[in-house]
């Protein structure tokens, strides 16, 4: 008890003094969200709660299972972060009081989530039962059960690449069924399902553009890729860079590269080639490849700062102790880093001034300035992996 409330005890009354202590406390934990985010620990289930302005630690948080392939989108306010497991867990974490409100266990392999354009729904997307569940962003009551059935006998397809789309919808792809699937939630208890069927073979992750129009599936079991413009769904889906993937000469993948990762930067997108140290660069306006930047290993996350000036990019094994930036205006690398062993993720503070990096193997996470490359802070984490911003909270897609 401070030295203000002893004294108002001493001469206002223990009533008073109980009042003036609640309210002190309060005005103590009162604070904003923007500067938060969450740190995934992926081995012991638990994550960190971090300030991105003072680069501090502010809390760990167990008990929420198997985060071995996390995911985290926000709410809309920043302050509630919802976690979603690899052992069909949905957790729900409050950043300002520093603990779980809500965790539930609802399919028994899931694959990441999404949040709804307005905030109330929040959707899983599931391998085993394979389908999405959605539920109420307050409650984490179910709300609606897609199964992602096909085929004539009814099976079950593992679904992949949720985002959240404008118009209240969810967009997915089956990856069993080599189908894309576009959910219209405005009444959420009955979703409107539209289907786009064979649009490739295995389809394995999926990306939005920024601005909400684009939905792009990779194709694990051929070349290229399928695009959908949700702005004109009767033009159905397209097929684009038909020589994206490993080519006719196959080539050894050491980790598939994540589509969420990609980088657009003005009318450019700078995407990972598949089993081959090459960063591509695509026309967004007519989706032809128009360059190839040569990096240091297989890429995995080509992730652009905030501005689009630079483009930061992560390898698999065995070259996963590197980054290198590259100069979108230039298209050449201006610099390579070496943060440490197993470089698992990277995420820009919301303006982009700096980017934190997750270092597995040697458990920390380290921060660098975006302009001298200087690194500013280290932050001890147990095998960390992804890095989130509650600046996610309100961008399409992510």
């Amino acid at each position: 008890m401070t030295a203000k409330v002893i004294a108002a005890c001493r001469h206002r009354g223990i009533a008073l003094c109980l009042i003036y202590a609640v309210l002190l406390a309060g005005c103590a934990s009162t604070r904003g969200t923007g500067d938060l985010g969450v740190v995934i620990e992926r081995a012991a289930g638990s994550v960190l709660i971090v300030e991105t302005s003072a680069h501090k630690r502010l809390a760990q948080i167990s008990g929420l299972g198997d985060l071995s392939h996390a995911s985290v989108v926000y709410s809309r306010d920043e302050r509630y972060a919802y976690v979603f497991g690899r052992d069909g867990g949905l957790t729900q974490v409050d950043l300002l009081r520093q603990q779980i409100v809500k965790r539930i266990v609802q399919a028994g392999n899931s694959i990441g989530g999404a949040i709804s354009q307005d905030g109330r729904l929040v959707a899983v997307s599931n391998y085993t039962p394979g389908g999405v569940k959605v539920f109420d962003a307050h409650t984490l009551a179910l709300v609606a059960d897609i199964p992602a059935l096909y085929g004539n006998s009814g099976q079950r397809s593992k679904v992949v690449g949720l985002v959240d789309a404008p118009e209240h919808r969810f967009v997915f792809a089956l990856y069993d069924a080599g189908e894309i699937w576009v959910a219209d939630m405005k009444d959420a208890q009955k979703p409107i399902v539209q289907k786009f069927k064979q649009v490739g073979d295995q389809p394995y992750d999926a990306l939005i553009t920024p601005d909400g129009r684009y939905y792009i599936a990779g194709l694990f079991g051929e070349d290229g890729l399928a695009l959908l413009d949700l702005w004109h769904l009767d033009a159905g889906v397209k097929r684009i860079l038909p020589g994206y993937g490993r080519g006719t000469r196959k080539m050894p993948v050491y980790k598939m590269p994540h589509l969420e990762g990609w980088a657009v930067a003005g009318d450019d997108i700078f995407i990972p080639a598949v089993g081959r140290s090459q960063v591509l660069v695509v026309d967004q306006r007519d989706w032809q490849e128009v360059g190839r930047i040569a990096v240091h290993g297989q890429p995995v996350f080509v992730m652009a700062r905030p501005d689009g000036r630079q483009v930061w990019v992560n390898f698999a094994f065995p070259n996963n102790d590197t980054v290198q930036v590259i100069d979108v205006a230039t298209r050449t690398i201006v610099k390579t880093i070496t943060p440490g062993k197993t470089v698992l993720h990277m995420e820009f503070t919301p303006r982009g001034e700096q980017v934190w990096v997750s270092v597995r193997d040697a458990d920390r996470v380290n921060v660098y300035d975006t302009n001298d490359f200087a690194m500013v802070a280290s932050l001890p984490a147990a095998k960390p992996s992804g890095i989130f911003f509650t600046a996610r909270a309100h961008k399409i897609g992510l």
